[in-house]
């Protein structure tokens, strides 16, 4: 009977990775769970609590729950069903507090008790981040599909970059010197 129930098993998780395998998700579920928990304690409560959860398998019913169900919508429909659209978070910056709103294709940004707005929108099909203020858009960055990204310096000129550190480093220092000039 176990034989069976172990071949019956194997069979399902196969036929499974099969079924899902182009379906690589952000898996919402699992990452918010490990989100809670490093956020509840310092690192020795963290760790004790990441053990506890893997003997009483939470992190792996998870984990399955996001590979077979949430990741899967996510993969059909195009959208994640664990996004917490509407969600503010209060994120602390160096001029004061910001209250950031997910929204349903980026996030709105508001410097706490202001009303201006300024909103970080992704468009899905021209795969870009813009930026918009006051009723203005202005596109900050291009996902282009050889593994670069175009980004719009403050500037004005262009610069493409890979998708790697090295691109990430890049970005950095050309956007550091135009702030270093700006700032003499």
């Amino acid at each position: 009977m176990k034989k069976f129930n172990l071949k019956l098993a194997a069979t399902v998780m196969v036929c499974g990775a099969f079924l899902f395998s182009s379906c690589i998700g952000s898996f919402g579920l699992h990452s918010k769970l490990l989100s809670w928990n490093e956020g509840i304690g310092n690192k020795f409560v963290n760790e004790l609590v990441y053990l506890a959860f893997n003997i009483i398998p939470v992190y792996g019913i998870c984990y399955l729950a996001d590979a077979l169900v949430i990741n899967s919508i996510e993969f059909w429909s195009g959208s994640n069903p664990m996004a917490s659209i509407g969600e503010v978070k209060k994120v602390k910056g160096e001029n004061g507090n910001y209250l950031v709103e997910t929204l349903e294709n980026g996030y709105s940004i508001t410097k706490e008790g202001e009303t201006a707005s300024m909103e970080l929108i992704y468009d899905k099909d021209l795969n870009t981040w813009n930026v918009v203020a006051e009723g203005v858009s202005t596109e900050l960055l291009q996902i282009n599909n050889d593994g670069t990204a175009q980004m719009t310096l403050p500037n004005g000129e262009d610069l493409t970059v890979t998708l790697d550190a090295q691109g990430v480093s890049a970005a950095r220092q050309a956007t550091m010197v135009n702030s270093y000039y700006a700032a003499r």
